[in-house]
């Protein structure tokens, strides 16, 4: 399948990778960046710029500040998250406290999911005669 992309959000998402937030700075320049699986940060999927996308593992990483825990944010990330994983993307969410407390964590969480969902399918041996 083939991921939509609003071309309009392209001057937003230009803007919002030049002015990441600390959070994913660090996500980013600590952890993401070398990954040896290919990450793009502020891709734009549909009319949404997500944080950070991993294409190969269908992955969606968002990290969450306070504004995504009120009432309306919450509603907002439900029907975001329903779209992305209408298209079959895995939205993997992360609180700007858990970046903050346990990083190594979250890494290590990133690192598992990327490892599953790439991982080649195990097919049933051949025997040969």
């Amino acid at each position: 399948m083939t991921i939509p992309k609003d071309n309009a959000q392209l001057e937003n998402a230009r803007r919002l990778r030049r002015d990441m937030t600390a959070h994913e700075r660090k996500l980013w320049y600590l952890f993401l960046r070398k990954y040896p699986v290919k990450i793009y940060k502020q891709r734009i999927i549909g009319g949404f710029i997500v944080d950070f996308y991993c294409a190969s593992a269908k992955l969606v990483i968002e990290l969450d500040g306070s504004q995504h825990y009120d009432p309306q944010g919450i509603a907002h990330d439900a029907s975001r998250s329903a779209f992305l994983e209408s298209l079959g993307l895995k939205v993997l969410r992360f609180s700007n406290r858990d970046v903050d407390r346990d990083f190594r964590g979250v890494c290590e969480q990133i690192d598992f999911i990327i490892q599953e969902r790439t991982k080649p399918s195990q097919s049933p041996a051949v025997t040969k005669f």
